[in-house]
């Protein structure tokens, strides 16, 4: 039987590519083999099945009035739902929390998704009705922000 693996996630999940976005009106991802979900379904290989669930702009539990529709907290019962059984929930949400308009401390977006995390843990989409495993990943470490200016 195939273990089911559910990312769920923001822009480095669904793949973003910064470089061929830059010169095209709507947002491009890398291909498959290149996105790290793609990696982690050719390590792991037969027997496992990765779902890439992620979402430019996505945040933890955060309504961005700029970006309709991307707080994972309302989406996330839904996705759970449609692919279950799932064995394991792979969150890795927080960056998009960085915005100054949330003006969030690394407290509250470590709240945040703690949130989700109990979203899982008291849900019904794993094997026979209970609950799947987590693994909460971090966002990546942002040494020098000045180099993101979207992020600013």
């Amino acid at each position: 039987m195939e273990k089911v693996i559910l990312c769920f996630g923001d822009s480095n999940t669904w793949g973003y590519d910064p470089i061929t976005s830059s010169d095209s009106p709507f947002p491009k991802r890398h291909p498959w083999p290149k996105r790290w979900t793609g990696v982690c379904s050719e390590i792991l290989g037969e027997g496992f099945r990765v779902i890439e669930e992620g979402q430019n702009g996505r945040t933890t539990v955060h309504e961005d009035p700029l970006m309709p529709n991307t707080n994972g907290q309302v989406y996330l019962p839904s996705c759970l739902e449609s692919h279950k059984p799932i064995d394991l929930v792979v969150v890795m949400l927080g960056t998009n929390d960085l915005k100054a308009k949330f003006n969030l401390s690394a407290k509250e977006i470590a709240a945040g998704a703690g949130l989700l995390v109990g979203l899982i843990q008291q849900s019904v989409a794993g094997l026979e009705g209970q609950a799947p495993r987590v693994l909460l990943v971090t966002p990546p470490l942002v040494e020098d922000p000045s180099k993101l200016p979207n992020l600013a």
